[in-house]
């Protein structure tokens, strides 16, 4: 048997402004809400990846997470100066070409293009 990741969440300390953040820097569109009466926890839509989920609670230790896409350089060019940087834009050892952003609880959200 083989196990397949197929959804993630991580915890942050105001959901309303993580929502914010995800779909004005990135795009996302929430899928879901729950619970429907006063919703804590949200996810986004997946274009064949796993599902990517927001719980409002206590933030514990930031997370890191690797989000693949076509085009790196214009999500670069669309992001930089607008959110706190850890890693501009580079070719890895592994032929590969990335970014590193923070999000508002200090999650570290890589864009990789290779």
């Amino acid at each position: 048997m083989k196990t397949r990741l197929e959804h993630v969440r991580i915890n942050v300390t105001d959901l309303t402004q993580a929502v914010k953040w995800y779909e004005e820097n990135l795009g996302f569109t929430i899928e879901a809400r729950w619970p429907p009466e006063n919703p804590n926890y949200v996810h986004f839509e997946s274009e064949g990846g796993a599902i990517f989920g927001l719980m409002e609670g206590e933030a514990s230790t930031p997370g890191r997470f690797n989000f693949y896409l076509p085009d790196v350089e214009s999500l670069w060019e669309r992001l930089k100066g607008k959110v706190e940087v850890i890693e501009e834009i580079m070719d890895t050892p592994y032929g590969s070409r990335k970014f590193t952003i923070c999000d508002p609880d200090g999650n570290e959200l890589g864009f990789v293009q290779g």
